[in-house]
């Protein structure tokens, strides 16, 4: 039972006295009083995304003369095409298309050649089309889907950053299925998953960081909604790339409408990049043939993983690039210099993974180390991971497997040779086991002279 506050009630007046041991009676004494919680940092709120169909050309973001530049180009190209071709080949709704093209023919670009369907018509290039189609022509060449803006785009990786995700044990397993993975390693590779921070992944070669690093993204969620084209500064900026991104079947509605046709459903998406890596790339370059701006591999790599494989031997120094994407690690926004010098500021919402076979003190300084939360080590495996990594593809190299002839393979070039194991020997020496199986016409379990030629031909200089 609390002490009263006021113990001798002759050094107050008693009314006074009574008054304090009433309120301690009722409230408790000073230091019964439970102190405030920490504040907690919020999580940020997932707002579903889903590109609707604009209706209206002011609900597109986008300008009249940005469209007719597309549509005069795009005639200036093929000659003659229907007013539905037009708005299919620049992804916006006919009846947008339709009214401009009608402003068109009243200003004298275009002309009927005759008509097509209901409410429909060809056109061609008057004259004055041809020749303002001629210059937008030389400025750039692209005739492709209308943009996206900027602020349209930046909203859309805000909704699907994967920080939304918070990926299950379960996920990351299903992301790691193929690969042997140790639990110590699960773990921590879970723990980056949570907060997508930076990482490192370091270890020795054949380890499987590239393989590990390539996975991540599939712990997040399927896919994701991109534009094809993004509109920035006046120039044309194309985010959506065949070579990096994978497509996926697109529905033709969302539960709010028509799916906005200027958006691509792809895979969520992992890009990786090596040794061809300069600060160059790190910008938006023009395409000297079409004079259209390529998206960085940053920017295409939004809402997916971004792996900076072998890091530390790209033509690019290590201090470069970490001084280059300080700041993006660690505020999820970039800026990007446009051809006319003007900053732009972009979104950079992406797991970033540095996988290197050196250790990270010998690349970075302890300042830079910091800012890199996540130091993950892709440890050598036991015997007992890597035997059963053999048992779990060996079926794939369709060779059957004992313990006897396996008790050979260690013991006699592992065990005597004193060589370190890797994760990569299961895979290298089944594949070299398959091609000396088939090249002799064998089948079954591999002989001993088999499993000699094999580490022969794999382990010969290393």
């Amino acid at each position: 039972m609390p002490q009263p506050l006021v113990e001798s009630p002759h050094m107050i007046s008693p009314e006074i006295a009574s008054l304090f041991n009433e309120i301690q009676a009722n409230y408790g004494t000073p230091k019964e009083a439970k102190k405030p919680k920490a504040p907690t940092q919020p999580k940020p709120t997932k707002t579903e995304f889903a590109p609707v169909e604009p209706t209206t050309l002011q609900q597109s973001g986008l300008a009249e003369h940005q469209v007719d530049a597309l549509i005069l180009k795009y005639l200036l190209n093929c000659g003659v095409a229907s007013g539905r071709d037009i708005a299919s080949q620049v992804k916006l709704p006919f009846g947008i298309v339709g009214e401009l093209l009608r402003k068109m023919k009243a200003s004298q670009l275009v002309f009927y050649r005759q008509t097509c369907g209901v409410n429909d018509f060809e056109y061609e290039l008057t004259p004055a089309g041809e020749e303002r189609a001629s210059r937008l022509f030389d400025r750039n060449t692209y005739f492709g889907s209308a943009p996206v803006s900027l602020e349209d785009y930046s909203k859309s990786v805000s909704a699907q950053s994967p920080i939304h995700e918070a990926p299950s044990a379960d996920a990351l397993k299903s992301a790691l299925a193929d690969l042997q993975v140790d639990p110590s390693l699960f773990t921590q590779l879970g723990q980056a998953l949570m907060s997508v921070a930076a990482m490192f992944l370091y270890g020795k070669p054949g380890n499987g960081k590239t393989s590990i690093a390539e996975r991540l993204t599939g712990a997040f969620g399927p896919s994701i909604w991109v534009p094809r084209a993004i509109h920035v500064d006046r120039e044309i900026v194309r985010v959506f790339d065949p070579t990096m991104h994978e497509e996926l079947r697109m529905p033709q509605t969302t539960p709010l409408g028509k799916v906005d046709q200027r958006w691509v459903l792809i895979k969520r998406p992992t890009i990786i990049v090596g040794g061809e890596l300069t600060m160059e790339s790190l910008e938006m370059r023009k395409d000297r043939s079409t004079g259209v701006l390529e998206a960085p591999v940053q920017l295409k790599s939004n809402g997916g993983t971004l792996v900076i494989d072998d890091f530390g031997r790209q033509r690019v120094s290590t201090d470069e690039l970490l001084n280059r994407w300080i700041i993006p690690l660690e505020k999820h926004y970039d800026f990007l210099n446009t051809p006319t010098g003007k900053k732009v500021k972009v979104p950079f919402e992406q797991l970033v993974v540095f996988a290197t076979n050196l250790e990270p003190r010998d690349l970075v300084d302890e300042a830079f180390l910091r800012r890199i939360p996540y130091k993950i080590e892709a440890l050598d495996p036991s015997e007992e991971d890597l035997l059963g990594l053999f048992h779990k593809l060996a079926p794939k190299f369709e060779i059957p497997l004992n313990q006897e002839i396996l008790d050979y393979l260690f013991t006699k070039h592992y065990r005597e040779a004193d060589r370190s194991l890797r994760y990569c020997h299961a895979r290298d020496l089944l594949n070299q086991i398959s091609n000396y199986q088939r090249f002799h016409n064998l089948e079954g379990i591999p002989t001993k002279e088999a499993i000699d030629a094999a580490v022969k031909n794999y382990f010969s200089v290393m």
